[in-house]
């Protein structure tokens, strides 16, 4: 049977029994913030579970696609290694919300495992928490499973919580006898670990809310969470017992071996002991481009930091087992068609997103291969004097992190087939003194001493009140002055230092964001806010200068914002936010955010993605948000939680700290989180032009653009630049484009004509110098100086003249301005007793410069062309000693 068989079955199954479909969700959970991937069936049905949310149905199965590399479920190292270990894996699952529980769900269970797929019962087995009496009794005198095959389990590996409290309750398992000819013991026993037995199934029954002191009160409506791995179940009924041989990996393991020259092993039926390092490594392979392939589809892009890290080490770890077969170039690009072909019809994602997955991986393959080499250099030196048992020093592990790339797991892996250990303790030292040394140069500056000011001065009064959202002025107090690192009472004319007030307009810089400028007035007194930052979350600092007058603790104040330059930047942060949405619809939800920068003058913004745009996608995308704002639809902004916000369909950014409360931005069809100043309506943008587009790191790329009036003047001054390219083509600015393409292919025809006469003067040059080479013992040689040329047309002439003389040798000066180019060639048949690079050595300090190369051609040059002649004569003499 084959896997998509035994999902379709799974599904259909459950479904005749009330359940209903459910697709599987994105492997980023984006309504909880707390995991890295979707690990688990349940990840979608987590509020609903917690009562959080209501579905329209209680009970429903899907076939969840998951991840476990990163995090607390990681099981990275053991990939490829054992039978069972994937990054990328599908879970088969039915869930019941309130409506049935273990009477209904353990019979389920074991009417598909011994119904539907047709398991023998004397390989069969099953666990259950050794409290759980109900579910025992269920398996043994409802289903009739005999005593012996019933284990009970006192740890918590049958006992599943959500959490330290909260939701829980005890688990029962399914296992599969592979047989006595497979190593390994039953569950609970001390060979547990081994692969006779596998669990095939789990059974969760949420029935207990734990308490923060560990009471257990039972949940009024208990539910049910299921598991069954859908490659563990494929190997099963196509009997085997290692899932690399079942044919959800096959098809890429023999892609993989093809591209490596390395035949796939039959099944072992030894086990893990008995595989090859080329079978684990193809193992190591197949997973890791599932994993990779799925978690592009669903947006990660590599990084070095979150979820792009994850894929990082993921698609590093394949690359150094393909290196381990041989492969030199990048590869695994190349085994994306196969995945697509083998699970793009049941994950559509795959096939939308095939181009970009192979882009991704190959650009990642490519950067690797430039500092791999280089890395195992390090990493090999360092474990010549290294035995199984030793440990690698952590500051070296630390240099293969920090210099080339290499995540720690994979010089982990590395080390691992050489019984050498990993200085973890050493490594995570030497990281935490980096952390230290960047954290003393932010220091250097002198904030560090002024932040514990900033502490003391909230701890005081509390956090500023920031009204800016809705006014541009306000009156308030001042809380607190500061000059240098020191509060003070009093700033006089003429003094800079920060003030703090209880209330402000001014927005502090943040969320990419700049700060406001602005006035503070009392009576006459007045002084100028140059910025306005928030060095702690909920204290706005202005940055003031006192231009008349004072400014006292305690006084009260009017606070005024600059509104042209606040406006301008409400339309350039408004903007963004259309911009990132625009950005996804062109070039997929691949797209996250990797840094902005709004101010009155222009936005900035960084994001993911793999490769430069092109012309039309730039077009796209700024047609798309000018659309927007020329539909001038009115800003919503509202308050909520977190929670509410996504669920709503807001962007958050992954790894980002939100309080209680948000606010969310809503602007046309763009919905965000976000604390920024915004416009009234779309509309109030005018027009948004983007200005340049580049890349700024690997994966991650950066659009300028300019709004409102710099718009404008952007492109007034494109215009005029035209008009002027027009006015000197003698031509209409709508014709001026062709008028350009002429005068370059013209210039082209020149520079073609040029290279000819160049060509012929060259070959008359070197007819001529040719008549001047001399000969003595036998050996013809040539010492000339040269003219008219440059590096190149030297080296073609030396080339030309080497071939010429069929055998000899030959030194050519080039005087230009200020300085001197050397040539000194030798024809095979001679480097055994003249070499060009020892010429060059002795002649080239003539010209008070140096020179060395092979011993069959040398380059040099000097800064005295006055001194030519003198260092070709030495050359003449040099030569003609060699050959006396």
């Amino acid at each position: 049977m084959t896997a998509d068989e035994i999902r379709e079955r799974f599904l259909a199954f459950f479904q005749r029994k009330g359940h209903t479909v459910v697709a599987s969700s994105s492997l980023l959970p984006d309504n909880d913030p707390t995991l890295l991937f979707t690990n688990a069936g349940m990840n979608q049905f987590k509020a609903t579970f917690l009562g959080q949310e209501r579905r329209a149905y209680t009970r429903a199965v899907s076939s969840q696609k998951c991840v476990r590399a990163g995090g607390k479920h990681n099981d990275l190292e053991n990939v490829g290694r054992t039978a069972r270990h994937h990054t990328f894996f599908e879970m088969l699952g039915n869930f019941s919300f309130g409506d049935y529980f273990k009477a209904e769900a353990i019979p389920l269970a074991w009417e598909f495992v011994t119904g539907e797929l047709g398991l023998p019962l004397e390989r069969l087995l099953v666990t259950v928490y050794a409290e759980d009496n109900e579910a025992y009794a269920i398996w043994h005198e409802k289903l009739g499973l005999p005593a012996e095959r019933i284990i009970r389990i006192a740890t918590s590996d049958n006992f599943w919580s959500m959490g330290p409290t909260g939701p829980c309750g005890p688990c029962s398992e399914i296992f599969y006898d592979h047989g006595d000819h497979i190593p390994g013991g039953p569950p609970g026993s001390p060979d547990q670990d081994g692969d006779r037995f596998v669990e095939i199934w789990n059974l969760v029954f949420m029935q207990f809310d734990r308490a923060a002191d560990g009471t257990m009160t039972p949940l009024p409506r208990p539910c049910i969470d299921t598991g069954a791995g859908l490659e563990r179940l494929a190997v099963v009924m196509q009997g085997r017992t290692n899932n690399y041989d079942s044919d959800l990996f096959q098809p890429l393991m023999r892609a993989a071996a093809t591209l490596t020259g390395h035949p796939v092993a039959p099944p072992a039926s030894g086990g893990a002991s008995a595989w090859s390092k080329e079978t684990v490594s193809l193992q190591v392979i197949a997973d890791h481009v599932r994993a990779a392939g799925f978690l592009i589809a669903d947006g990660v892009l590599p990084s070095n930091e979150g979820r792009g890290y994850v894929l990082r080490r993921i698609m590093r770890r394949a690359m150094r087992h393909g290196r381990l077969l041989g492969m030199e170039e990048p590869f695994l690009h190349r085994l994306v068609p196969v995945l697509v072909e083998r699970m793009g019809t049941i994950f559509p994602e795959l096939k939308a997103r095939r181009a970009a997955i192979e882009a991704v991986i190959e650009n990642e393959e490519r950067r690797f291969v430039l500092t791999l080499g280089s890395g195992m250099k390090l990493l090999d030196g360092a474990m010549i004097n290294l035995s199984a048992g030793d440990r690698l020093d952590g500051e070296v592990v630390f240099t293969l992190y920090d210099t080339y790339g290499f995540p720690v797991d994979l010089t982990a892996d590395i080390l691992r087939d050489r019984g050498i250990e990993l200085d973890m303790e050493g490594f995570e030292a030497r990281m935490a003194r980096q952390k230290a040394m960047a954290r003393a140069a932010w220091a250097g500056s002198g904030d560090e001493g002024v932040a514990a000011v900033y502490h003391e001065i909230l701890a005081d009064g509390g956090p500023v009140d920031f009204v800016g959202h809705d006014q541009e002025s306000a009156s308030g107090r001042i809380r607190a002055l500061v000059r240098g690192k020191e509060r003070v009472l009093t700033l006089a004319t003429g003094e800079e230092g920060s003030v703090i007030c209880d209330v402000t307009p001014f927005y502090g810089e943040s969320g990419g964001q700049t700060g406001d400028t602005g006035v503070i007035t009392v009576g006459e007194s007045r002084a100028s806010v140059t910025d306005c930052r928030r060095p702690i979350p909920e204290l706005i600092v202005h940055a003031a200068r006192v231009e008349s007058g004072s400014l006292h603790v305690g006084d009260a104040v009017h606070l005024a914002v600059d509104g042209a330059r606040r406006q301008a930047t409400r339309w350039h942060h408004s903007a963004t936010h259309l911009l990132h949405l625009a950005l996804r619809q062109v070039l997929g939800e691949h797209v996250k955010q990797a840094g902005s920068l709004v101010g009155p003058e222009r936005l900035r913004f960084d994001f993911a993605h793999f490769q430069a745009l092109t012309s039309d996608e730039i077009e796209r995308v700024e047609g798309l948000v000018n659309g927007w704002i020329l539909a001038n639809e009115a800003g919503v902004t509202e308050v909520m939680s977190p929670e509410e916000a996504v669920a709503q369909g807001a962007t958050a950014l992954f790894g980002e700290k939100y309080g209680d409360r948000v606010r969310v931005v809503r602007l046309g069809p763009s919905m965000e989180l976000c604390g920024g100043t915004h416009v009234t309506r779309t509309g109030d943008i005018g027009l948004m032009r983007i200005v340049s587009e580049a890349a700024v790191a690997a994966g991650v790329r950066r659009i300028e653009a300019v709004c409102g009036a710099a718009a404008r003047t952007s492109f007034q001054s494109d215009a005029q630049l035209l008009r002027k390219i027009a006015s000197l083509l003698k031509l209409p600015p709508g014709e001026a484009l062709t008028g350009v393409e002429k005068l370059l292919a013209r210039r082209a025809e020149l520079e073609r004509e040029l290279e000819k006469s160049k060509a012929a003067l060259a070959g008359s040059t070197v007819d001529e110098l040719f008549g001047q080479a001399r000969e003595k013992n036998g050996v013809r040689y040539l010492v000339a100086r040269v003219n008219d040329v440059d590096a190149k047309g030297l080296r073609e002439m030396a080339d030309r003249l080497r071939d010429k003389l069929g055998s000899g040798a030959l030194f050519l000066g080039l005087p230009e301005e200020g300085k001197v180019s050397l040539l000194a060639g030798v024809t095979k048949d001679l480097t055994g007793r003249i070499k060009a690079g020892d010429w060059m050595g002795a002649v080239a300090p003539k010209v008070g410069g140096k020179g060395g190369g092979r011993p069959d051609m040398a380059m040099g040059g000097g800064t005295r062309p006055e001194a030519l002649n003198e260092a070709l004569a030495f050359a003449t003499a040099w030569i003609e000693e060699r050959i006396g």
